[in-house]
C-alpha cells in the first residue's frame, strides 16, 4: 500500500477521531457507511479502523502520555485538531510499532498542516517528538534474509 494511499486512510481516521471527540454518539454502521464511502477500497478500509479503533481502545494511556509530553498543555484546552491529531501519533508511535517513527512524525505533520491552524504543524512536532523521546524503545527489526547488511 503505498504512503498517499495510507495517507489518505489516516485522513479518515482522524476525522473519525475528531467526530467521536465532538459527539460520541455517533452509531457504528454511520461510521463504516462513511469510511466505505471516502475510501472505496478493502484494505485502506481496514487499515483506518486499526488506526480509529486502536486510538479509541488505547485512549486513556495515549492522553496521558502526550498530556506528559505536552509541557504546560492540558488536553481539553488543545484545539480539537491537534489534540485527535496528536492522539493518532501517540497511537501509531505507542502501539503500531511497524510503521517507521519519521513516517508517524512526518504523516502527523502533514495531517496538522491540512488540518489545524498556522501553529499546529510545530506544535503537533514539538509534542510527538518529546512522546518519542519519553516512549520505550521500539523493537528493532529482525533482518530479512534478503535484505542487505
Amino acid at each position: 500500500m503505498s504512503t498517499s494511499r495510507r495517507h489518505r486512510a489516516r485522513e479518515v481516521a482522524l476525522q473519525l477521531l475528531f467526530q467521536c471527540d465532538l459527539n460520541p454518539r455517533v452509531v457504528r454502521e454511520r461510521i463504516v457507511a462513511y469510511v466505505h464511502a471516502e475510501l472505496e477500497d478493502a484494505e485502506l478500509e481496514a487499515f483506518a479502523f486499526t488506526l480509529y479503533d486502536g486510538t479509541l481502545r488505547h485512549r486513556l494511556a495515549i492522553d496521558l502520555a502526550v498530556a506528559a509530553a505536552a509541557e504546560n498543555w492540558r488536553l481539553p484546552r488543545m484545539a480539537a485538531v491537534d489534540r485527535n491529531v496528536l492522539r493518532l501519533g501517540g497511537y501509531e508511535l505507542l502501539f503500531e510499532l511497524d510503521t517507521p517513527v519519521t513516517v508517524v512524525l512526518d504523516e502527523a505533520i502533514e495531517l496538522a498542516r491540512k488540518y489545524g491552524s498556522a501553529d499546529s504543524p510545530s506544535f503537533v512536532n514539538g509534542v510527538l517528538d518529546r512522546l518519542r523521546l519519553n516512549a520505550p524503545p521500539r523493537p528493532t527489526p529482525e533482518p530479512t534474509p534478503d535484505a542487505p547488511q
